[in-house]
């Protein structure tokens, strides 16, 4: 097979390869990083010259050979007790996180934009109260009153804790 026809004929074995590849794995994505491979391997060994007589027939063997290959090298994997957890899943805190990010939304524009800023790291009531241009009261005020709304928003008692917010 000449040089010029290597795109097309790799192109026209791509399903046929990605049929095989799917069938051993049983996974899309592993069907296709080990097509690819193949095609790569082929497109290499044909672009150095040569020669191969049946492309088709060459191709499905090295998608085998390939994906025995891997199973070879496959780690078996040890199943997970509960103790060898160790770092706590991600997924309910950031749930958490999303859900308060939604309830500080709702809050009325002033009381949300106290609450950004002390979610941003500026707690001090004075330094809120120059930044905002309002009475350091009034800041304690709003700061409370968007607290007390969140709470309820996020189901906690009136007597928990700011922190359990987060």
């Amino acid at each position: 097979m000449t040089t010029p026809c290597l795109p097309e004929a790799l192109t026209a074995l791509r399903p046929d390869l990605l049929r095989l590849a799917h069938h051993l794995t049983g996974s899309a994505d592993q069907a296709q990083d080990l097509s690819q491979d193949v095609l790569l391997s082929l497109w290499t060994r044909m672009s150095a010259g040569d020669e191969i007589d049946n492309l088709r027939a060459y191709a499905m063997a090295a998608l085998r050979n390939r994906y025995r290959q891997t199973l070879r090298h496959r780690v078996p994997k040890a199943e997970l007790a509960e103790d060898m957890l160790v770092e706590q899943p991600q997924a309910f805190a950031q749930l958490a996180l999303h859900e308060l990010d939604g309830a500080i939304a709702r809050l009325p524009r002033e009381q949300a934009r106290l609450i950004r800023m002390v979610a941003a790291g500026e707690t001090s009531p004075v330094d809120l109260a120059r930044l905002t241009g309002w009475p350091k009261n009034t800041v304690m005020s709003r700061l409370a009153r968007a607290r007390a709304q969140l709470r309820g928003e996020m189901g906690l008692s009136a007597t928990a804790p700011v922190s359990a917010l987060i």
